[in-house]
Protein backbone atom coordinates (compact mmCIF):
# COMPACT_ATOMS: atom_id res chain seq x y z
CA UNK A 1 0.00 0.00 0.00
CA UNK A 2 1.18 3.75 -0.82
CA UNK A 3 0.33 7.01 0.23
CA UNK A 4 0.81 8.99 -3.49
CA UNK A 5 3.54 6.92 -4.22
CA UNK A 6 5.36 6.89 -0.63
CA UNK A 7 5.52 3.56 1.29
CA UNK A 8 2.83 3.73 3.99
CA UNK A 9 4.54 4.81 7.17
CA UNK A 10 3.30 6.53 10.64
CA UNK A 11 4.70 9.77 9.77
CA UNK A 12 6.04 12.14 7.19
CA UNK A 13 7.61 15.22 6.61
CA UNK A 14 6.43 18.49 4.75
CA UNK A 15 9.00 18.18 2.19
CA UNK A 16 8.17 14.24 1.54
CA UNK A 17 4.92 14.78 1.39
CA UNK A 18 5.46 17.52 -0.80
CA UNK A 19 8.14 15.81 -3.15
CA UNK A 20 5.33 13.26 -3.72
CA UNK A 21 2.74 15.28 -4.43
CA UNK A 22 5.27 17.13 -7.15
CA UNK A 23 5.87 13.78 -8.23
CA UNK A 24 2.96 13.21 -8.94
CA UNK A 25 1.26 16.48 -9.97
CA UNK A 26 -0.91 15.35 -13.28
CA UNK A 27 -2.89 12.77 -10.74
CA UNK A 28 -3.06 16.12 -7.77
CA UNK A 29 -4.32 18.35 -10.73
CA UNK A 30 -6.76 16.30 -12.00
CA UNK A 31 -8.05 15.16 -8.30
CA UNK A 32 -8.14 19.24 -7.52
CA UNK A 33 -10.57 20.00 -10.28
CA UNK A 34 -10.84 22.27 -13.53
CA UNK A 35 -8.73 25.15 -14.11
CA UNK A 36 -6.07 24.74 -11.74
CA UNK A 37 -2.19 25.34 -12.84
CA UNK A 38 0.93 24.74 -11.28
CA UNK A 39 3.16 27.84 -10.67
CA UNK A 40 5.77 26.72 -7.94
CA UNK A 41 6.58 24.84 -5.24
CA UNK A 42 8.60 26.39 -2.17
CA UNK A 43 7.86 29.93 -3.54
CA UNK A 44 10.41 32.52 -1.97
CA UNK A 45 9.01 35.93 -1.48
CA UNK A 46 11.33 38.62 0.47
CA UNK A 47 10.00 41.09 2.56
CA UNK A 48 11.97 43.66 4.64
CA UNK A 49 14.50 41.70 4.22
CA UNK A 50 12.85 38.34 5.31
CA UNK A 51 12.30 35.09 2.99
CA UNK A 52 9.48 33.48 3.00
CA UNK A 53 8.25 30.50 1.34
CA UNK A 54 4.82 28.97 0.54
CA UNK A 55 4.81 25.69 -0.05
CA UNK A 56 2.72 24.92 -3.34
CA UNK A 57 1.51 27.40 -5.75
CA UNK A 58 -1.39 27.11 -8.01
CA UNK A 59 -3.35 29.06 -9.94
CA UNK A 60 -6.76 28.65 -10.89
CA UNK A 61 -7.60 29.76 -14.09
CA UNK A 62 -11.51 29.47 -14.20
CA UNK A 63 -11.53 31.39 -10.55
CA UNK A 64 -8.65 33.94 -11.84
CA UNK A 65 -7.22 33.53 -8.52
CA UNK A 66 -4.09 32.32 -6.41
CA UNK A 67 -4.38 29.40 -4.51
CA UNK A 68 -1.82 28.63 -1.82
CA UNK A 69 -1.36 25.53 -0.29
CA UNK A 70 0.85 24.86 3.18
CA UNK A 71 1.46 21.92 4.61
CA UNK A 72 1.32 20.74 7.92
CA UNK A 73 2.22 17.46 9.42
CA UNK A 74 1.05 17.76 12.54
CA UNK A 75 -1.77 19.34 14.53
CA UNK A 76 -2.86 23.02 12.65
CA UNK A 77 -1.72 25.76 15.14
CA UNK A 78 -3.14 29.61 15.19
CA UNK A 79 0.68 30.28 14.27
CA UNK A 80 0.25 28.51 10.84
CA UNK A 81 -3.43 29.92 10.35
CA UNK A 82 -1.25 33.96 11.06
CA UNK A 83 0.98 32.71 8.50
CA UNK A 84 -1.11 31.53 5.76
CA UNK A 85 -3.02 34.70 6.09
CA UNK A 86 0.18 36.94 5.69
CA UNK A 87 1.16 34.82 2.33
CA UNK A 88 -2.62 35.71 1.13
CA UNK A 89 -2.23 39.24 2.17
CA UNK A 90 1.13 39.36 0.81
CA UNK A 91 0.01 37.65 -3.05
CA UNK A 92 -3.09 39.76 -2.73
CA UNK A 93 -1.20 43.12 -2.50
CA UNK A 94 1.88 42.58 -4.33
CA UNK A 95 1.15 39.53 -6.72
CA UNK A 96 -2.44 39.41 -7.70
CA UNK A 97 -3.39 41.70 -10.84
CA UNK A 98 -6.36 44.21 -10.50
CA UNK A 99 -8.53 42.04 -12.34
CA UNK A 100 -8.04 39.10 -10.48
CA UNK A 101 -10.25 37.98 -7.57
CA UNK A 102 -8.78 37.27 -3.92
CA UNK A 103 -6.11 34.78 -3.51
CA UNK A 104 -7.06 31.85 -1.37
CA UNK A 105 -5.40 29.55 0.94
CA UNK A 106 -5.38 26.22 1.57
CA UNK A 107 -3.64 24.23 4.94
CA UNK A 108 -3.46 20.85 4.98
CA UNK A 109 -2.83 19.27 8.34
CA UNK A 110 -3.07 16.01 9.66
CA UNK A 111 -5.03 17.16 12.82
CA UNK A 112 -7.56 20.39 13.08
CA UNK A 113 -9.65 21.79 16.05
CA UNK A 114 -12.68 23.73 13.90
CA UNK A 115 -12.97 26.46 17.09
CA UNK A 116 -9.01 27.29 16.70
CA UNK A 117 -9.48 28.21 13.19
CA UNK A 118 -12.89 29.98 13.74
CA UNK A 119 -11.70 32.10 16.16
CA UNK A 120 -8.38 32.78 14.36
CA UNK A 121 -9.63 33.49 11.13
CA UNK A 122 -12.46 36.32 10.37
CA UNK A 123 -15.97 35.55 8.14
CA UNK A 124 -14.13 37.59 5.80
CA UNK A 125 -11.08 35.24 5.39
CA UNK A 126 -10.27 33.40 1.87
CA UNK A 127 -8.32 30.53 4.05
CA UNK A 128 -9.73 27.31 4.34
CA UNK A 129 -8.35 24.32 6.86
CA UNK A 130 -8.61 20.98 6.39
CA UNK A 131 -7.44 17.30 8.16
CA UNK A 132 -5.58 15.25 5.15
CA UNK A 133 -5.70 11.94 4.91
CA UNK A 134 -3.42 8.79 3.99
CA UNK A 135 -5.10 8.87 0.71
CA UNK A 136 -6.91 11.67 -1.43
CA UNK A 137 -10.57 11.99 -1.56
CA UNK A 138 -12.54 11.12 -4.96
CA UNK A 139 -12.79 13.57 -7.67
CA UNK A 140 -16.38 14.17 -6.84
CA UNK A 141 -15.83 15.04 -3.46
CA UNK A 142 -12.75 17.75 -4.13
CA UNK A 143 -14.43 19.25 -6.67
CA UNK A 144 -17.70 19.40 -4.53
CA UNK A 145 -15.64 21.04 -1.87
CA UNK A 146 -14.36 23.76 -4.42
CA UNK A 147 -17.39 24.04 -5.86
CA UNK A 148 -18.84 25.39 -2.11
CA UNK A 149 -15.90 27.43 -1.06
CA UNK A 150 -16.36 29.28 -5.00
CA UNK A 151 -19.49 29.61 -4.08
CA UNK A 152 -18.68 30.63 -0.18
CA UNK A 153 -16.67 33.42 -1.32
CA UNK A 154 -19.04 34.34 -4.55
CA UNK A 155 -22.43 34.95 -1.79
CA UNK A 156 -19.62 36.81 0.55
CA UNK A 157 -18.52 39.47 -1.92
Amino acid sequence: MEFLGLPIKSAYSETEIETAIISNLQMFLLELGNGFLFEARQKRFTFEEQNFFVDLVFYNRLLQCYVLIDLKTGKLKHQDIGQMQMYVNYYDRYVKKDFEKPTVGILLCKEKNDSIVELTLSKEANIYASEYNLYLPNKALLQQKLQEWADEFENGR
